[in-house]
């Protein structure tokens, strides 16, 4: 190969909240985030649905996203994901229609099936869990919502119709790959928080793809996580608030992005620092060499078509250190294939 296409590196942010930090702040450090890797050269910027968790400000996720587009130039801007049952596709339609009107040809519509939260939560949404089991027919649905209007269609997506917003499908098992490939949609994998199917997940998509007008050949992004700092020792100590803020929600506790400590075991069982270890084994936490070698090794065993990252790091100046030194390991990576 003479010359390598350069992989796309893209982020996730979990919009997190430091403790210390107000939620504006949370926003705005979203922003600037986000400013700050479109300067280095990132692909798209997502951020999450979540409800009912102090740590995360991005539950009204479109609003969020028209906050991020609007003081952002060139990155795609988009959802990963919506929580598709929470919602009508109707309104998903309207508010992602709006955005693509703004931002044309910069938004991404992430879709995922799980609702992001729990039972009492769902009900304050009005929302019931058959709306998990419609997710299939949810997702046609929307996608026709953007289709231009037919003649005497009665109910019609304005903002929405006929705007160019991709869909993507978005999983942590086997379910979501399998609806990818029979749409012909782009799949996105959270290795981030759900390691364990992600290779079976990518072989199912692949083995039973079928292309579409959105797709004519399987498209897999794989999130991660990425804790870059000058030294492995710095990086372990910054990983140490991702690695908290995890036990805090096993334990039924979630709160906000605590400090880093200095060793994990001070406040985490060895029980929990196994479980740590298990979630997080994608994860690459170090510096330049070490990083760019776990990454290495996880697109050698994905042949993922994009790297997305999530950084869940306390202190916002060391959050965009992390993604400076990975936009530095993705110019290697690129070299090394070229």
């Amino acid at each position: 190969m003479s010359h390598a296409h350069p992989l796309p590196f893209s982020v996730l942010d979990l919009a997190p909240v430091p403790q210390g930090t107000s939620i504006g702040q949370a926003l705005h450090n979203s922003l600037d985030l986000a400013r700050h890797v479109e300067r280095l050269g990132y692909h798209r910027y997502w951020l999450a649905e979540h409800h009912n968790m102090p740590g995360i400000a991005s539950a009204a996720t479109a609003v969020v996203i028209g906050h991020v587009a609007a003081g952002t130039s060139t990155i795609r801007v988009g959802s990963g994901g919506v929580m598709l049952p929470n919602h009508a596709p109707l309104m998903v339609a309207e508010a992602f229609g709006t955005l693509a009107a703004l931002y044309p040809g910069r938004i991404d519509l992430g879709l995922g099936r799980a609702p992001g939260t729990d039972q009492a939560t769902m009900r304050a949404l009005r929302r019931y869990m058959g709306a998990v089991d419609n997710f299939a027919q949810d997702v046609v649905e929307l996608q026709a919502w953007f289709q231009p209007a037919q003649p005497g269609q009665a109910v019609r997506a304005v903002p929405g119709e006929g705007q160019d917003v991709p869909l993507w499908l978005l999983g942590s098992s086997t379910y979501s790959a399998q609806l990818a490939a029979a749409l012909g949609l782009p799949f996105a994998f959270a290795a981030h928080f759900a390691p364990d199917q992600l290779m079976e997940a990518i072989a199912i998509y692949r083995r039973t793809f079928k292309p579409s007008q959105a797709l004519a050949q399987p498209y897999v992004l794989v999130c991660i996580g990425v804790c870059a700092a000058d030294s492995d020792q710095e990086a372990r100590r910054l990983s140490t608030s991702s690695q908290q803020q995890f036990v805090a929600l096993r334990r039924g506790s979630p709160g906000l992005l605590p400090p880093p400590v200095d060793d994990i075991r001070e406040v985490a069982s060895d029980a929990e620092i196994a479980g740590l270890e298990h979630t997080f084994r994608y994860s690459a936490i170090g510096s330049t060499d070490t990083v760019r070698a776990k990454i290495q090794t996880i697109l050698d065993a994905t042949g993922a078509d994009e790297l997305m990252a999530a950084s869940q790091i306390h202190d916002h100046a060391a959050r965009k250190r992390s993604y400076e030194i990975l936009a530095q390991v993705r110019g290697q990576l690129t070299e090394t294939a070229a």
